[in-house]
Order: structure tokens, then C-alpha cells, then sequence
């Protein structure tokens, strides 16, 4: 059986949702990825409101979620997205506009760069192709 956990609750039939603990029961004594699974869920339903102070009481909420959780993943998370809230929360300000498909090019523009010249560490590629 196929896990669907890599599916949004939107996106998942009623079997799906319903085999879904199954996939959670394995090594997960204390639900660690079980509350971690959740609260990628409640991520990206944050993103889906539709507008900014509407989610900026979600995104509260999650936070507080996380933190009480007593993930250590998850708890850095929450602080890291508070350190940079009001930058998450300008998506809901701009229409919808992320600069996340620039970045992706950038990061595989430099990976194709440091692959093509052999160089498997990014120091020597850094030194070699950047000199200070």
C-alpha cells in the first residue's frame, strides 16, 4: 500500500485519508511525525487564506502549535518563521508573488556551475571561480 501522505487533505479521498494512520503507527511511539505531518498541513493551509491578517492568525496558531508540541524540529521552525514573519507574511501583500522560482533557478544555475567544473567542494569552487 502506497503511503498518501505526500497528498494535501484537499487532494485525498476519503480510503486515503482513512490509511493514513497506518502510515504514522511504525517506530512513531511518541507521534512525533504524526504532529510533524500535521503541521506541514496547517502550513500550507496558511497559505492558502486569503489575506494577510487572516493569516497572521494562523500562522499564531501554528507557531503556538509547534512550540507546545515539544518538537525540537518543529520548535525551530516556529522561531525561525517568527524571526522572519513579517517577510512570510508579505506574500498576502504582494498578490501572491514569491521570489521561490528565482531562487530555485540560482541555486541549480550554481550546482550546474561547481558540477561542470569538477569541483565536489563549494571552497575550492568559491576560491577557484570567486577570488577575493
Amino acid at each position: 500500500m502506497s503511503c498518501p501522505l505526500g497528498r494535501r487533505p484537499a487532494q485525498r479521498s476519503t480510503q486515503q485519508g482513512t490509511n493514513r494512520a497506518g502510515c504514522f503507527g511504525g517506530g512513531d511511539e511518541r507521534g512525533q511525525v504524526a504532529t510533524a505531518w500535521v503541521a506541514a498541513q496547517e502550513l500550507h493551509a496558511i497559505y492558502r487564506c486569503r489575506d494577510r491578517d487572516h493569516a497572521a492568525a494562523r500562522l499564531y496558531d501554528w507557531t503556538v502549535f509547534c512550540i507546545d508540541s515539544r518538537v525540537a524540529e518543529l520548535g525551530r521552525l516556529a522561531r525561525t518563521l517568527t524571526t522572519w514573519r513579517a517577510e512570510f507574511l508579505a506574500y498576502f501583500t504582494t498578490g501572491r508573488i514569491s521570489n521561490g522560482p528565482t531562487e530555485a533557478v540560482n541555486l541549480l544555475i550554481k550546482k550546474i556551475l561547481r558540477v561542470g567544473h569538477g569541483f565536489r567542494n563549494f571552497a575550492i569552487y568559491r576560491v577557484d571561480i570567486w577570488p577575493d
